[in-house]
């Protein structure tokens, strides 16, 4: 792996026009300065420079504000297990960053469990998570000693109690809908009875699963798990779903004379994408969790679990900056469409969930006054938006690049092979060097797939 140092253009103290309010980078990763001729460094790296020498569509992670990110986790929660949400974006460097913080990491398939594994991630901090686990997800985190699975169907019970060997045994925990609604939008919203994940309390499944479990001698229930959305700025809804949670494991306890060690209470910690928006307060969080957790086993009488906490925007997407390059402009219907060199294909975020951007016009500094446009892609299909009705200076022309903060989650994660124009690379800066992590998906990526002729 080569590391290149690109030139850090001269710092300027004039503001760059910007698309909010403040003229500022308040969305973009800690590191991210104004500079020279309307360009942008991150970590020191010219944004410029970057698309130039790496092409565009262009990934930017900056390497030490993931891992600052991953330390303010571990300060917060001390005494819990913090365990990075792999789907929110993985690669080999990734996973080194989060074990060299000491984090563990969540996985959904043998695919991200394989990756991981090749990058010398421990398995014992690895947890599998899926609302589905196919019979090769089990076997091979069985196989390579998984620290805990979580199980979200009775399904799985008898599937994985099948695979293990004569005695030995694997720690499991049961996936419990916990009722609360939270989330930025309804199909992120997983902590209801409406949607395909969980074992319900209400219809009694949760108890049911955790007999069938406790009935299983390969099998050993450590503790619940619950994750009630994605994209939470509050924290009263992390409070209720542990007060819920302490409760159910005071039935157990009466019921089954076992007190459970362990508590998860997953992730979906929400992070800004435009100025203005509200994220997660870490730190009022953490404090009232642990309040409520103590309170609530107290009043139980169970002693306090070891809490487990599954973040994954919040570590990787602020820490990301998308880089597009401007094809067309084209004015309809009183409408102007910034047409860019990517779009669904690398990031399907804002057809799914309607998302909202602030792209920025980087590498000229403009004097022309802002305008609305709307940003899109360069696919076939009308619902191919990088982001609408957004400003950016009235005189943005074909070869102009555009940047996209707040793009380290859930872009390249999601990403479709659609119109074969081949997923972006990620490189990694960090202190004035980048680095390529993924590179760019070649033609021949695509067409040494397809072998049917």
């Amino acid at each position: 792996m080569s590391v290149t140092s690109l030139s850090s253009p001269a710092q300027v103290s004039d503001p760059i026009p910007a698309p909010d309010a403040a003229g500022g980078l308040c969305v973009w990763p800690a590191s991210a300065r104004p500079a020279a001729g309307g360009d942008v460094t991150v970590a020191g790296i010219s944004l410029t420079e970057a698309a130039d020498r790496f092409g565009t569509p262009l990934y930017v992670l900056d390497e030490g504000e993931v891992r600052d990110r991953c330390r303010a986790y571990r300060t917060a929660f001390p005494d819990a297990d913090v365990v990075y949400a792999a789907k929110a974006f993985l690669c080999r460097a990734m996973a080194r960053w989060v074990e060299d913080e000491g984090l563990g990491l969540d996985v959904c398939s043998v695919g991200e469990l394989g990756l991981a594994m090749t990058a010398g991630f421990p398995a014992g901090r690895i947890v599998l998570h899926g609302n589905a686990k196919s019979p090769e997800d089990l076997y091979t985190a069985v196989r390579l000693g998984v620290g805990r699975i979580v199980l979200d169907s009775t399904s799985e019970i008898a599937r994985l109690a099948e695979i293990l060997p004569e005695g030995e045994r694997q720690k499991v925990m049961i996936r419990v809908v916990p009722g609360i609604a939270a989330g930025g939008h309804t199909k992120i919203r997983t902590g209801t009875e409406d949607q395909k994940f969980d074992l319900s309390i209400t219809d009694g499944s949760a108890q049911h699963a955790i007999a069938r479990v406790l009935a299983q001698p390969r099998l050993e229930l450590v503790g619940l798990h619950c994750h009630i959305g994605s994209q939470i700025s509050s924290v009263k809804p992390y409070v209720a779903a542990v007060r819920r949670m302490v409760g159910l494991m005071a039935l157990i306890r009466d019921h089954h004379d076992l007190e459970l060690p362990q508590l998860n209470i997953g992730g979906g910690h929400g992070i800004a994408y435009r100025p203005g928006e509200d994220s997660l307060d870490l730190t009022a969080l953490a404090n009232r969790v642990r309040a409520e957790l103590a309170d609530g086993c107290s009043h139980a009488k169970l002693p306090v679990p070891r809490l487990t906490i599954e973040p994954g925007r919040a570590l990787v997407g602020p820490a990301g900056v998308a880089v597009y390059r401007v094809l067309t402009v084209k004015e309809t219907s009183g409408r102007t469409f910034v047409a860019v060199d990517g779009g669904m294909s690398d990031n399907p975020r804002p057809a799914l969930y309607g998302v909202r951007y602030a792209p920025r016009l980087i590498g000229r500094r403009s004097t022309a006054a802002p305008a609305p446009v709307t940003v899109v892609g360069r696919h076939c299909e009308a619902g191919d938006i990088v982001a609408e009705d957004v400003a950016l200076p009235g005189d943005v022309r074909p070869g102009d690049l555009v940047a996209v903060p707040a793009a380290g989650a859930y872009h390249l994660s999601m990403a479709s092979g659609y119109n074969l124009v081949g997923r972006p690379p990620v490189i990694a800066v960090r202190d004035g060097s980048a680095w390529m992590l993924v590179r760019r998906e070649s033609m021949d990526d695509m067409n040494r797939r397809d072998i049917g002729l």
